[in-house]
Order: structure tokens, then sequence, then C-alpha cells
């Protein structure tokens, strides 16, 4: 792999050229910046962002500019390395938000603004925001409590994915060595399908507790506030309250499990 200052040499290089070429000039470049994105993986968020913007700013042509801002927009938009997004809340915000780059069109600026505002307030590192819900029975709980590790399993149970993840979680849940709050958040409203899921869902292991909820009304903003667009979608949240996991499928919560436990008890363990 190169360097990232090797990587960053190659991409500057051709965009100087850029607006002189026909309408493919930019598969070279596109090339580039696929290679630049991987010599940035091991690096931290902060670093990305610096190196994204001196990207951006070598653009002088504005239309190599946009194209590049955009690329680098959607590439992190729809990042497979989980915190990653938040680069796209950096361009967003410092490019396009600004009204430094211009969106090609009306529909890509709004599933732009729709992003960011749905993703924002729940990225990695962050303090989770709490929400108050319903509980079952009537009542109401604000989660995550602060002073425990939890898990929040947003879920729909018409969501066939939700239904697979749900099956494949008791197993995870039943090897859990330290104290948990699994929050089992139904995006849904109807009452009879709720009942049966919660029945499914189940535990034996006295370290996790299940705990289920729901928001009808939606007056709670957990839409807002974690980013449910969709569904199924999983965080994991340590007692002071920090994201260390989001956007999880059962198998990545299986290694943060693992992962916190080697933390808490030791690699002896």
């Amino acid at each position: 792999m190169r360097t990232l200052l090797t990587a960053l040499a190659l991409l500057l290089a051709p965009l100087a050229v850029c607006s002189a070429q026909e309408e493919n000039r930019y598969a070279g470049l596109d090339s580039l910046l696929t290679e630049f994105y991987s010599a940035l993986v091991p690096v931290d968020i902060e670093v990305k962002n610096a190196e994204m913007d001196r990207l951006i700013e070598t653009c002088h042509d504005s239309l190599t500019r946009q194209h590049v801002t955009l690329e680098i927009f959607d590439h992190y938009m729809h990042a497979r390395i989980m915190g990653e997004e938040a680069v796209a809340i950096h361009v967003y915000d410092e490019w396009i938000a600004s009204g430094k780059v211009k969106m090609r069109g009306e529909f890509e600026r709004m599933e732009a603004d729709i992003f960011a505002t749905f993703n924002r307030n729940s990225l990695i590192g962050m303090k989770a925001p709490e929400v108050t819900l319903r509980k079952p029975g009537g009542g109401e709980l604000t989660v995550p409590v602060p002073g425990r590790k939890a898990v929040l399993f947003f879920y729909d149970t018409s969501c066939a994915k939700c239904r697979l993840e749900s099956e494949l979680l008791p197993p995870v849940l039943d090897g859990v060595e330290f104290p948990m709050d699994f929050y089992a958040v139904y995006t849904g409203t109807d009452r009879g399908e709720w009942r049966k899921f919660r029945r499914r869902l189940k535990t034996g292991n006295d370290n996790v507790s299940i705990i289920h909820l729901w928001d009808p009304e939606m007056d709670s903003d957990y839409q807002l506030m974690y980013g449910i667009t969709a569904t199924p979608k999983m965080y994991f949240v340590l007692e002071d309250g920090e994201i260390i996991g989001r956007r999880l499928e059962v198998v990545n919560l299986q290694e943060i499990i693992y992962y916190v436990t080697l933390v808490q008890n030791g690699p002896e363990k």
C-alpha cells in the first residue's frame, strides 16, 4: 500500500489538467481516489477530515472541485468501515452546507441534507442521545441509563432482516460476561406483533437485562437522534454514554462484546 503522502501526490497530479478533458476525464481520478481512501483507513477521523479538505482545496476548477467533493461525500456517506461516516458529515458541513460546493441537483441535495440531519447526533465517540420511550405496561424510561453498558437495538417486526438479527441475538447475549442493558426499541405501532416479538427475544444470562420499549406517537425524536430512517439499527454505548459501535450487525456486536470483555478482565481471561 502506498503511503499517505504518495497517494496524495498521485491524486493531486491530474487535478490541474482535469478541466481540459472530456466527460470521462474523471475516470483516472476516481481510481486514485479509491486508493486514497484505502491509504487513509488506519488514521483517525480528524486526519481524514484534514486530508479531504486539503485535497478539495487543491481543485481550483469549479467542476473538478464539485466532482471530487461529491465523490468523497458519497464514499463516506456509504462507508463500510464503522465511524467513517463522520467524514461525510464534515464534508457536508464544510463544503456543501456552506455553499462552497453546489450539488448537481435538488434530489441529490435533499439526500445529503437528510443524511447529515439523521446521522450527526450519534457518531462514534459522541455521547449517546438520551431519549424517553414507553414501556409495554405503560410508564416511561429515559435511555441509555448512565453507569451501565448498553445496546440499543431499533427494529420493526415487519422487517425481514430485523427478524433474522433477533434470532441470532440470544446466543450472543447469553455469552455476555459483564452487566449490560439491552434496549429493544420497536419502531412500529402494532401492539399485537410487538407482544409476539417480546416473547421470542429472551436470554437466561443474569448479566443482561432485556428492556422492551417503543414510541408509537414518535414524541421522543429517537428517529432523528439515532438516524432511524430504516431498520435494523444497533448501537453499543459505554457506562459514560460514549458510543463505540453504530450500524452494528450481530456479528459486529459479538466482536465488541469480546473486545470489552478483554479490556475489562484482561487478555488472560
